[in-house]
């Protein structure tokens, strides 16, 4: 297999909304640094929307970005949560995969916290393939060919070789 078409992960995402509540944003941010054990940034709302009372400034929610080594270890414990069973809905058609876990209880190694109560998450992976840097550079950012984006069914096969997943259809 050529190198340059190996699949691997870019960045892991762990994002837990809150809306206004700010107890349950503090309960998010103690999760996520109870998970990763890393402080997690606080969203920040842009625009007004007032039928839900928001307003520019107001923090709604925390997320962690996760790379590397670190990263496909805590996916690991994560695919465990949801016993190593994906929907295909759950991978979009650029190799990205997203699914939530209900309650952080189901994570192998994380106990029951009060202080937290129970609460869920939601876990966003990013796949890439090696030359992904020209979308980022800062000199003549190029778009990535269709020829060498990643596909569905290439992240479907990583998921399976790379992390031992099963695939079930939307029906069972």
């Amino acid at each position: 297999m050529n190198p340059m078409q190996k699949v691997r992960i870019e960045k892991i995402t762990l994002n837990i909304g809150s809306g206004k509540d700010t107890s349950k944003l503090d309960k998010g941010i103690l999760l996520i640094k109870t998970i990763t054990g890393i402080t997690p940034v606080k969203t920040i709302t842009k625009k007004r929307i007032p039928g839900w009372g928001l307003r520019p400034g107001l923090p709604i929610g925390a997320k962690i970005t996760l790379r590397k080594k670190k990263a496909s270890d805590i996916l690991r414990e994560l695919l465990k949560a949801k016993d190593n069973l994906l929907k295909l809905s759950q991978f979009d058609e650029g190799g990205n995969i997203s699914f939530g876990i209900h309650e952080y209880i189901d994570i192998p190694g994380i106990a029951y916290n009060p202080d937290i109560g129970i609460m869920g998450l939601e876990v966003c992976v990013t796949l890439e393939k090696p030359g992904f840097r020209i979308k980022r550079r800062m000199l003549e950012k190029k778009k990535i060919p269709k020829k060498h984006a990643v596909s569905r069914d290439e992240a479907l096969e990583f998921m399976k070789n790379e992390f031992g997943i099963k695939v079930v259809e939307e029906g069972v």
